[in-house]
């Protein structure tokens, strides 16, 4: 409070310093003051790789995942057992793990995924300590399909379990993949003969150069030369009894449509004798593998993985439906698929034996219109269940059920597309499948966490 009236006047103003009273300062000159990056100064940092990892991190869901598995059938395979000598192995949990997150972000390399467990945090929290080396991680996927396999079985039993899937309604649709082989390593009879006796001269020169001379190259370099010339000798020799197969099929399709082939222009890649020429989606062809899956329209979980060297899915929809019923003991009441999958043995099959209808297109539907046919009339021909199926696919009911299979197949081809299934890294049908499988379970991994969350919230479920 003012006590002094003479000093502040209540109805004087208060002194303001005007812009052109205050003292101007001068400009500094000399270089600017920064602070530099060092990166050569040592730190200390008391954190553990738990702490730097996020709590929220995707890693985290992997790990989880992975953990609440029965990874016994990976255990009894492990020699070194406690009292008995021998190198501790990895722990299979984090070689599926790293995998599956790998998966996620569409890694298909085993080197690039080596390279991420030294330089990325993510992948150094999942292998907590543990070093890796490709070799160990290619082997994992490529030695272990039938675990791998009977995994998906066992994580979508327990969300049948959950009631987070019901196998009512599935939609199957195939995509293909590009393979690990190029189009000119496609080669005749002929020039295959002649490769694999090149081949095998190579394996004997090997042998006989470590004979002469032990000291021509370190043991690595001679271990790495001696399997090269023997995988290439055993892919040449698989790519005739490939040949001599397709050549047999061939000349049976020649019996029954009445076509004409030369079995000698037949061909077979010395990369990758499995593969076959395809057509891909862009329109070209290239070799490559059919992979197939079966998805639950409702949850959207992959129930079942195929991969064929068909260029068509026609044939694909029967033994489908028959691993569904081997992995989870019971059939789906509806297949849904589109007109590549609708044979008519494959409809009479699945009906006949387990029931299941088949909701996919007639095929030249519009053309039978044109002529003035009806499409949803039985033939006289034909088997009870194709007549049904015919009757079936002319009312709007089925016609709005059919529409819920681009909805879910081809959703989740694109999922796949967006794992990293444009081309494989690996050769042959079984590893390719060792692949789409890891992609079904990461996949299903993530569209787990989104049912789980959906069913807490309030009003869902």
């Amino acid at each position: 409070m003012n006590t002094d009236p003479s000093l502040f006047p209540d109805d004087a103003p208060l002194p303001v310093d005007s812009p052109t009273d205050r003292p101007r300062c001068p400009v500094p000159s000399g270089p600017p003051r920064l602070r530099l990056p060092e990166r050569h100064q040592v730190e200390f940092r008391a954190a553990s790789l738990d702490q730097l990892l996020p709590p929220d991190h995707p890693a985290r869901i992997v790990w989880a995942f992975v953990d609440k598995l029965d990874l016994s059938a990976l255990l009894r395979q492990i020699r070194a057992v406690a009292g008995h000598p021998g190198q501790p192995a990895n722990d299979p949990r984090i070689l599926l793990a790293l995998w599956l997150f790998a998966t996620i972000h569409g890694v298909g390399s085993a080197r690039e995924l080596d390279r991420l467990c030294t330089e990325h945090l993510a992948y150094q929290w999942l292998c907590g300590g543990v070093s890796m080396n490709y070799h160990d991680l290619a082997d994992f996927r490529s030695q272990h399909v039938a675990i791998i396999d009977e995994l998906l079985t066992q994580s979508v039993a327990a969300m049948l379990h959950e009631e987070l899937v019901e196998l009512h309604r599935v939609a199957q649709d195939g995509m293909k993949v590009r393979a690990s082989a190029g189009a000119a390593s496609f080669r005749r009879k002929p020039t295959l003969e002649r490769c694999l006796e090149e081949a095998k001269a190579q394996v004997e020169a090997l042998r006989n150069q470590l004979d002469e001379d032990a000291t021509a190259a370190t043991r690595r370099q001679q271990a790495a030369r001696d399997r090269a010339a023997r995988e290439r000798h055993e892919r040449l020799e698989k790519a005739l009894a490939e040949r001599a197969q397709l050549a047999e099929l061939r000349q049976q399709q020649q019996k029954e449509k009445g076509t004409k082939c030369d079995p000698e222009q037949l061909r077979t890649s010395t990369t990758d004798p499995e593969a076959r020429r395809m057509k891909m989606a862009d329109g070209g062809t290239r070799p490559g593998f059919n992979v197939q899956y079966a998805t639950e329209t409702q949850s959207g979980i992959i129930v079942g993985v195929a991969v064929t060297n068909s260029g068509g899915d026609g044939g694909q929809m029967a033994p489908m439906v028959e691993q569904i019923v081997q992995r989870y003991g019971q059939a789906p009441q509806e297949m849904l698929v589109d007109g590549g999958f609708t044979t008519l043995d494959d409809i009479q099959a699945v009906h006949e034996k387990h029931g299941t209808q088949v909701v996919g297109p007639i095929k030249e539907e519009e053309k039978k219109k044109a002529r003035g046919d009806d499409p949803y009339q039985p033939r006289p021909k034909d088997e009870p269940a194709v007549a049904a199926w015919r009757q079936r696919m002319g009312t709007e009911q089925a016609k709005a059920i059919y529409r819920q299979r681009a909805a879910t197949a081809e959703w989740v081809n694109a999922g796949a597309r967006q794992h990293g299934m444009y081309q494989v890294r690996v050769r042959g049908a079984r590893k390719v499948l060792a692949v789409a499988l890891l992609a079904a379970l990461a996949h299903n991994l993530l569209r787990a966490e989104a049912l789980r969350g959906q069913k807490k919230q309030p009003g869902k479920g």
